[in-house]
């Protein structure tokens, strides 16, 4: 791939994962989808494979975003748990 067509690519990714971030999720999208489609239009073959498999990477994205979610309600839960045990020993002094 030449330079400049690199620098589209990742330059178009970056902006719309910033836009994304910061709430402007309309020209994020736009932003990530341009470059999305000066890197399929270098490696169209690539693209195909990819597109076919997505819904496994779907899944297994799913899947790893819920293990995650439980996880973080887990160290929630404690630290809940904690901070009330914590306040009530600074109050019974």
């Amino acid at each position: 791939m030449e330079g400049w067509k690199r620098a589209v690519v990742f330059g178009a990714l970056g902006v719309g994962g910033v836009l994304l971030i910061t709430g402007r999720r309309g020209l994020g999208m736009a932003a990530a989808a341009a470059g999305l489609a000066v890197l399929a239009s270098e490696y169209p073959e690539k693209f195909e494979e990819l597109w076919e498999d997505a819904p496994e990477y779907l899944d297994k994205g799913i899947k790893i975003f819920n293990s995650m979610s439980r996880v973080a309600e887990q160290f929630a839960e404690e630290g809940a748990r904690r901070g009330q045990g914590a306040w009530r020993e600074i109050t019974a002094q």
